[in-house]
Protein backbone atom coordinates (compact mmCIF):
# COMPACT_ATOMS: atom_id res chain seq x y z
CA UNK A 1 0.00 0.00 0.00
CA UNK A 2 1.68 3.33 -0.57
CA UNK A 3 1.64 5.84 1.40
CA UNK A 4 -0.66 8.39 -0.05
CA UNK A 5 -3.48 5.60 -0.02
CA UNK A 6 -4.27 6.65 3.98
CA UNK A 7 -3.83 10.00 5.37
CA UNK A 8 -2.27 9.13 8.76
CA UNK A 9 -4.92 9.61 12.06
CA UNK A 10 -3.06 11.11 14.80
CA UNK A 11 -5.59 9.95 18.28
CA UNK A 12 -4.51 13.19 20.23
CA UNK A 13 -5.84 15.67 23.32
CA UNK A 14 -5.06 19.43 22.93
CA UNK A 15 -3.41 19.86 26.26
CA UNK A 16 -1.72 16.36 26.36
CA UNK A 17 2.09 17.39 26.44
CA UNK A 18 2.84 14.00 24.66
CA UNK A 19 0.72 14.55 21.80
CA UNK A 20 2.10 18.04 21.28
CA UNK A 21 5.41 16.43 20.94
CA UNK A 22 4.09 14.80 17.97
CA UNK A 23 2.19 17.12 16.46
CA UNK A 24 5.69 19.16 16.70
CA UNK A 25 7.25 16.59 14.44
CA UNK A 26 4.59 16.22 12.14
CA UNK A 27 4.79 19.79 11.46
CA UNK A 28 8.02 20.13 10.76
CA UNK A 29 7.94 16.89 8.45
CA UNK A 30 4.74 18.51 6.61
CA UNK A 31 3.60 15.49 7.02
CA UNK A 32 -0.47 16.13 6.33
CA UNK A 33 -3.23 14.05 8.98
CA UNK A 34 -5.84 13.75 10.73
CA UNK A 35 -6.50 14.27 13.96
CA UNK A 36 -9.09 12.33 16.38
CA UNK A 37 -9.87 14.11 19.42
CA UNK A 38 -9.83 11.91 22.57
CA UNK A 39 -10.67 13.54 25.65
CA UNK A 40 -8.70 12.38 28.59
CA UNK A 41 -11.96 14.28 30.95
CA UNK A 42 -14.92 14.10 29.31
CA UNK A 43 -17.15 11.11 29.94
CA UNK A 44 -14.92 9.55 32.48
CA UNK A 45 -12.08 9.80 29.96
CA UNK A 46 -12.66 9.12 26.67
CA UNK A 47 -8.98 7.01 26.66
CA UNK A 48 -10.94 4.59 29.36
CA UNK A 49 -13.53 3.41 26.08
CA UNK A 50 -13.64 -0.04 24.62
CA UNK A 51 -13.19 1.80 20.86
CA UNK A 52 -10.02 3.62 22.25
CA UNK A 53 -8.57 0.84 23.69
CA UNK A 54 -8.44 -1.42 20.80
CA UNK A 55 -6.48 1.48 19.25
CA UNK A 56 -3.79 1.70 22.42
CA UNK A 57 -4.33 -1.16 25.11
CA UNK A 58 -2.31 1.41 27.09
CA UNK A 59 -5.44 3.80 27.11
CA UNK A 60 -2.93 6.87 26.38
CA UNK A 61 -2.53 9.36 23.92
CA UNK A 62 -1.25 10.14 21.84
CA UNK A 63 -1.76 7.00 19.29
CA UNK A 64 -0.59 7.32 15.14
CA UNK A 65 -1.97 5.26 12.34
CA UNK A 66 0.48 5.57 9.49
CA UNK A 67 1.60 3.24 6.94
CA UNK A 68 -0.61 0.33 7.73
CA UNK A 69 0.16 0.53 11.29
CA UNK A 70 -0.67 2.04 14.65
CA UNK A 71 2.00 2.95 16.78
CA UNK A 72 1.68 4.85 20.92
CA UNK A 73 4.38 6.28 22.71
CA UNK A 74 5.04 9.66 21.87
CA UNK A 75 9.13 8.74 21.33
CA UNK A 76 8.59 6.15 19.28
CA UNK A 77 6.61 7.55 16.84
CA UNK A 78 8.58 10.32 16.74
CA UNK A 79 11.58 7.96 15.87
CA UNK A 80 9.23 6.21 13.17
CA UNK A 81 9.10 9.26 11.28
CA UNK A 82 12.75 9.81 11.85
CA UNK A 83 13.24 6.64 10.08
CA UNK A 84 11.05 6.56 7.20
CA UNK A 85 11.00 10.49 6.90
CA UNK A 86 14.31 11.71 7.25
CA UNK A 87 13.94 15.11 6.68
CA UNK A 88 14.16 17.40 8.03
CA UNK A 89 16.62 15.59 10.57
CA UNK A 90 14.95 15.22 14.58
CA UNK A 91 18.45 13.13 15.59
CA UNK A 92 21.62 14.38 14.58
CA UNK A 93 24.25 12.25 12.84
CA UNK A 94 27.09 12.45 15.40
CA UNK A 95 26.70 9.72 17.60
CA UNK A 96 27.51 12.00 20.85
CA UNK A 97 25.11 15.23 20.38
CA UNK A 98 22.47 12.03 19.11
CA UNK A 99 22.77 10.56 22.63
CA UNK A 100 22.82 13.98 24.00
CA UNK A 101 19.37 14.41 22.20
CA UNK A 102 18.17 11.00 23.74
CA UNK A 103 19.23 11.90 26.96
CA UNK A 104 17.51 15.13 27.10
CA UNK A 105 13.95 13.77 25.51
CA UNK A 106 14.69 10.90 28.34
CA UNK A 107 14.75 13.17 30.86
CA UNK A 108 11.55 14.77 30.55
CA UNK A 109 9.60 11.71 28.62
CA UNK A 110 10.64 9.39 31.43
CA UNK A 111 12.27 11.74 34.55
CA UNK A 112 9.20 14.78 34.49
CA UNK A 113 6.44 14.50 32.65
CA UNK A 114 4.78 11.00 34.04
CA UNK A 115 5.22 12.08 38.03
CA UNK A 116 2.92 14.66 36.67
CA UNK A 117 0.28 13.69 34.41
CA UNK A 118 -3.06 13.31 34.65
CA UNK A 119 -3.37 9.58 36.07
CA UNK A 120 -1.10 10.36 38.74
CA UNK A 121 -2.25 14.03 39.59
CA UNK A 122 -5.92 12.53 40.08
CA UNK A 123 -4.50 10.14 42.82
CA UNK A 124 -3.42 13.37 44.62
CA UNK A 125 -6.33 15.14 45.73
CA UNK A 126 -5.96 18.60 47.15
CA UNK A 127 -1.96 17.85 46.74
CA UNK A 128 -2.38 17.79 42.97
CA UNK A 129 -0.38 21.25 42.22
CA UNK A 130 1.77 21.23 44.61
CA UNK A 131 3.20 17.86 43.89
CA UNK A 132 2.77 19.08 40.36
CA UNK A 133 5.65 21.70 41.10
CA UNK A 134 7.82 19.52 43.10
CA UNK A 135 8.41 16.82 40.39
CA UNK A 136 8.56 19.79 37.41
CA UNK A 137 10.92 21.51 39.70
CA UNK A 138 13.33 19.43 40.39
CA UNK A 139 13.52 17.68 36.72
CA UNK A 140 14.00 21.06 35.52
CA UNK A 141 16.95 22.18 38.08
CA UNK A 142 18.65 18.76 36.58
CA UNK A 143 17.51 20.03 33.04
CA UNK A 144 19.30 23.50 33.19
CA UNK A 145 22.34 22.50 34.08
CA UNK A 146 22.20 20.02 31.41
CA UNK A 147 21.16 22.13 28.82
CA UNK A 148 24.38 25.15 29.99
CA UNK A 149 26.83 22.23 28.36
CA UNK A 150 24.38 21.37 25.42
CA UNK A 151 22.48 24.07 24.15
CA UNK A 152 23.69 26.68 21.04
CA UNK A 153 20.37 28.42 20.03
CA UNK A 154 18.03 25.34 20.76
CA UNK A 155 18.39 22.23 23.09
CA UNK A 156 21.46 20.54 21.37
CA UNK A 157 23.51 22.63 19.01
CA UNK A 158 21.90 25.29 16.50
CA UNK A 159 19.08 22.59 14.89
CA UNK A 160 16.14 21.65 16.46
CA UNK A 161 15.94 17.99 17.67
CA UNK A 162 13.75 15.67 18.88
CA UNK A 163 14.62 17.15 22.75
CA UNK A 164 13.19 20.41 21.49
CA UNK A 165 10.18 18.51 20.82
CA UNK A 166 9.49 17.49 24.65
CA UNK A 167 10.96 20.66 25.89
CA UNK A 168 8.07 23.09 24.75
CA UNK A 169 5.69 20.87 26.06
CA UNK A 170 6.56 20.14 28.91
CA UNK A 171 7.71 24.49 29.47
CA UNK A 172 3.74 24.30 28.74
CA UNK A 173 3.05 21.94 31.17
CA UNK A 174 5.21 23.95 34.09
CA UNK A 175 3.65 27.20 33.06
CA UNK A 176 -0.19 25.84 34.13
CA UNK A 177 0.98 24.13 37.09
CA UNK A 178 2.45 27.71 38.43
CA UNK A 179 6.37 26.88 38.69
CA UNK A 180 8.57 29.81 38.79
CA UNK A 181 10.57 29.56 35.78
CA UNK A 182 13.31 32.28 36.59
CA UNK A 183 15.78 29.67 38.08
CA UNK A 184 15.98 28.43 34.60
CA UNK A 185 17.34 31.03 32.13
CA UNK A 186 18.34 28.04 29.49
CA UNK A 187 14.92 26.51 29.61
CA UNK A 188 13.50 30.13 29.50
CA UNK A 189 15.37 31.52 26.22
CA UNK A 190 15.01 28.08 24.36
CA UNK A 191 11.57 28.13 25.23
CA UNK A 192 10.79 31.54 23.67
CA UNK A 193 13.16 30.77 20.81
CA UNK A 194 11.36 27.42 19.21
CA UNK A 195 7.85 29.20 19.79
CA UNK A 196 8.95 31.46 17.40
CA UNK A 197 9.12 28.91 14.91
CA UNK A 198 5.37 27.57 12.44
CA UNK A 199 5.76 24.03 13.78
CA UNK A 200 5.53 25.12 17.30
CA UNK A 201 3.13 27.64 16.78
CA UNK A 202 0.49 25.35 14.57
CA UNK A 203 1.12 22.46 17.39
CA UNK A 204 -0.16 24.69 19.86
CA UNK A 205 -2.87 23.55 22.21
CA UNK A 206 -4.56 26.78 21.97
CA UNK A 207 -4.84 26.18 18.04
CA UNK A 208 -5.74 22.22 17.64
CA UNK A 209 -9.51 21.13 16.51
CA UNK A 210 -10.36 19.87 19.99
CA UNK A 211 -9.36 23.57 21.67
CA UNK A 212 -12.08 24.84 23.83
CA UNK A 213 -13.72 28.34 23.00
CA UNK A 214 -11.94 30.04 26.16
CA UNK A 215 -8.76 28.32 25.94
CA UNK A 216 -7.90 29.39 21.64
CA UNK A 217 -5.82 32.08 20.64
Amino acid sequence: MSRAAAKPILYSYFRSSCSWRVRIALALKGIAYDQIPVNLLKDGGQQFSAEFKAVNPMQQVPALKIDGITISQSLAIIQYLEDTRPNPRLLPQDPKKRAQVRMISDHIASGIQPLQNLSILNKMGERKMEWAQQCITSGFQALEQILQHTAGRYCVGDEVTMADLCLVPQVGNAERYGVNLGPYPTITRINKALLELEAFKVSHPSRQPDTPAELRS
